[in-house]
Protein backbone atom coordinates (compact mmCIF):
# COMPACT_ATOMS: atom_id res chain seq x y z
CA UNK A 1 0.00 0.00 0.00
CA UNK A 2 1.49 3.32 -0.71
CA UNK A 3 1.73 6.19 1.34
CA UNK A 4 -0.44 9.63 0.77
CA UNK A 5 1.44 12.25 -0.68
CA UNK A 6 2.69 14.91 2.20
CA UNK A 7 0.84 18.35 2.07
CA UNK A 8 4.34 19.74 0.03
CA UNK A 9 4.65 17.42 -1.82
CA UNK A 10 0.55 17.76 -2.95
CA UNK A 11 1.46 21.59 -3.20
CA UNK A 12 4.73 21.01 -5.54
CA UNK A 13 2.31 18.61 -7.84
CA UNK A 14 -0.17 21.13 -7.91
CA UNK A 15 1.88 23.95 -8.46
CA UNK A 16 3.29 21.76 -11.69
CA UNK A 17 -0.25 21.44 -12.92
CA UNK A 18 -1.66 24.92 -12.74
CA UNK A 19 1.95 26.23 -14.80
CA UNK A 20 0.54 23.62 -16.93
CA UNK A 21 -3.25 24.58 -17.01
CA UNK A 22 -1.78 28.49 -16.98
CA UNK A 23 -4.33 28.82 -13.78
CA UNK A 24 -3.12 32.38 -12.46
CA UNK A 25 -5.27 32.16 -8.91
CA UNK A 26 -4.05 28.30 -8.12
CA UNK A 27 -0.39 29.28 -9.27
CA UNK A 28 -0.25 32.48 -7.04
CA UNK A 29 -1.90 30.91 -4.44
CA UNK A 30 0.32 27.91 -4.36
CA UNK A 31 3.53 29.58 -4.41
CA UNK A 32 2.97 32.10 -1.41
CA UNK A 33 1.87 28.92 0.15
CA UNK A 34 4.92 27.20 -0.75
CA UNK A 35 7.12 30.13 0.09
CA UNK A 36 5.51 29.87 3.60
CA UNK A 37 6.19 26.88 4.05
CA UNK A 38 10.10 27.10 3.25
CA UNK A 39 9.85 29.78 5.30
CA UNK A 40 8.94 27.85 8.55
CA UNK A 41 11.57 25.45 7.63
CA UNK A 42 14.03 27.79 7.45
CA UNK A 43 12.78 29.04 10.65
CA UNK A 44 12.91 25.76 12.78
CA UNK A 45 16.36 25.31 11.42
CA UNK A 46 19.13 25.11 14.15
CA UNK A 47 22.65 25.53 13.18
CA UNK A 48 24.32 23.00 11.15
CA UNK A 49 21.30 21.23 10.66
CA UNK A 50 18.43 20.08 8.41
CA UNK A 51 14.80 20.28 9.21
CA UNK A 52 11.85 19.00 7.75
CA UNK A 53 8.53 19.91 8.84
CA UNK A 54 5.88 17.45 10.34
CA UNK A 55 2.58 17.32 8.91
CA UNK A 56 1.52 19.33 11.95
CA UNK A 57 3.67 21.74 11.33
CA UNK A 58 2.83 22.21 7.75
CA UNK A 59 -0.93 22.30 8.75
CA UNK A 60 -0.44 25.27 10.84
CA UNK A 61 1.02 27.23 8.38
CA UNK A 62 -1.69 26.33 6.13
CA UNK A 63 -4.38 27.51 9.24
CA UNK A 64 -2.00 30.81 9.49
CA UNK A 65 -2.64 31.48 5.66
CA UNK A 66 -5.71 30.68 5.98
CA UNK A 67 -6.58 32.82 8.68
CA UNK A 68 -4.47 35.87 7.13
CA UNK A 69 -6.73 35.67 4.06
CA UNK A 70 -9.85 35.76 5.97
CA UNK A 71 -8.32 39.01 8.20
CA UNK A 72 -7.49 40.19 4.67
CA UNK A 73 -11.27 40.14 3.35
CA UNK A 74 -12.50 41.56 6.80
CA UNK A 75 -10.17 44.66 6.08
CA UNK A 76 -11.05 44.81 2.50
CA UNK A 77 -14.75 44.76 3.39
CA UNK A 78 -14.36 47.52 5.50
CA UNK A 79 -12.55 49.84 2.51
CA UNK A 80 -14.99 48.75 0.30
CA UNK A 81 -12.54 47.36 -1.84
CA UNK A 82 -14.51 44.66 -3.50
CA UNK A 83 -11.78 43.63 -6.08
CA UNK A 84 -9.18 42.66 -3.43
CA UNK A 85 -11.87 40.77 -1.18
CA UNK A 86 -12.42 38.45 -4.65
CA UNK A 87 -8.87 38.01 -5.10
CA UNK A 88 -8.76 36.93 -1.38
CA UNK A 89 -11.55 35.10 -1.86
CA UNK A 90 -10.79 33.21 -4.87
CA UNK A 91 -7.30 32.38 -3.23
CA UNK A 92 -8.83 31.43 0.43
CA UNK A 93 -10.80 28.68 -2.10
CA UNK A 94 -7.69 27.15 -3.18
CA UNK A 95 -6.06 27.24 0.54
CA UNK A 96 -9.08 25.60 2.12
CA UNK A 97 -8.80 22.65 -0.55
CA UNK A 98 -5.65 21.66 1.47
CA UNK A 99 -7.70 21.38 4.71
CA UNK A 100 -7.97 17.99 6.10
CA UNK A 101 -11.62 17.09 6.89
CA UNK A 102 -12.50 18.94 9.96
CA UNK A 103 -12.31 17.23 13.36
CA UNK A 104 -16.40 17.14 14.42
CA UNK A 105 -17.88 18.45 17.45
CA UNK A 106 -17.91 15.48 19.35
CA UNK A 107 -14.42 14.42 18.17
CA UNK A 108 -13.08 17.88 19.39
CA UNK A 109 -15.19 17.50 22.81
CA UNK A 110 -13.65 14.01 23.56
CA UNK A 111 -10.79 14.75 22.90
CA UNK A 112 -10.34 17.87 25.20
CA UNK A 113 -12.45 15.83 27.80
CA UNK A 114 -9.36 13.49 27.40
CA UNK A 115 -6.84 15.75 28.20
CA UNK A 116 -8.44 17.57 31.01
CA UNK A 117 -8.86 14.21 32.54
CA UNK A 118 -5.03 13.73 31.74
CA UNK A 119 -4.47 17.08 33.40
CA UNK A 120 -6.50 16.52 36.08
CA UNK A 121 -8.09 20.46 35.49
CA UNK A 122 -10.97 20.62 38.16
CA UNK A 123 -11.55 24.57 37.10
CA UNK A 124 -10.81 27.88 34.97
CA UNK A 125 -7.91 28.39 36.56
CA UNK A 126 -6.22 25.27 34.43
CA UNK A 127 -7.35 25.98 31.41
CA UNK A 128 -3.46 27.22 30.19
CA UNK A 129 -2.55 23.62 30.83
CA UNK A 130 -5.35 22.41 29.14
CA UNK A 131 -5.18 24.82 25.93
CA UNK A 132 -1.32 23.80 25.66
CA UNK A 133 -1.86 20.27 25.75
CA UNK A 134 -4.98 20.69 23.14
CA UNK A 135 -3.16 22.49 20.63
CA UNK A 136 -0.20 20.48 20.61
CA UNK A 137 -2.39 17.64 20.06
CA UNK A 138 -4.66 19.63 17.77
CA UNK A 139 -2.59 21.87 16.09
CA UNK A 140 -3.54 22.81 12.16
CA UNK A 141 -6.34 20.50 12.25
CA UNK A 142 -8.91 22.82 14.64
CA UNK A 143 -9.00 26.86 14.98
CA UNK A 144 -7.60 28.05 18.00
CA UNK A 145 -10.44 29.99 19.05
CA UNK A 146 -12.86 26.87 18.90
CA UNK A 147 -10.74 24.95 20.98
CA UNK A 148 -10.66 27.93 23.49
CA UNK A 149 -14.55 28.67 23.44
CA UNK A 150 -14.96 24.03 23.65
CA UNK A 151 -12.43 24.40 27.06
CA UNK A 152 -14.24 26.95 28.54
CA UNK A 153 -17.36 25.40 28.19
CA UNK A 154 -16.01 22.19 29.45
CA UNK A 155 -14.35 23.61 32.75
CA UNK A 156 -17.46 25.67 33.60
CA UNK A 157 -19.76 22.49 34.10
Amino acid sequence: MSESPSLLERITDDLKQAMRDKDKVRLRTLRSLRAALQNEEIGQRTEGTETTLTEQDQLAVLRKQINQRKDSIEQYKEAGREDLVQKEQDELAVLDTYMPDAVSDEDLEAKLRAIIDEVGAASMADMGAVMGRAMDALRGRVDGNRVRKQVQALLSE
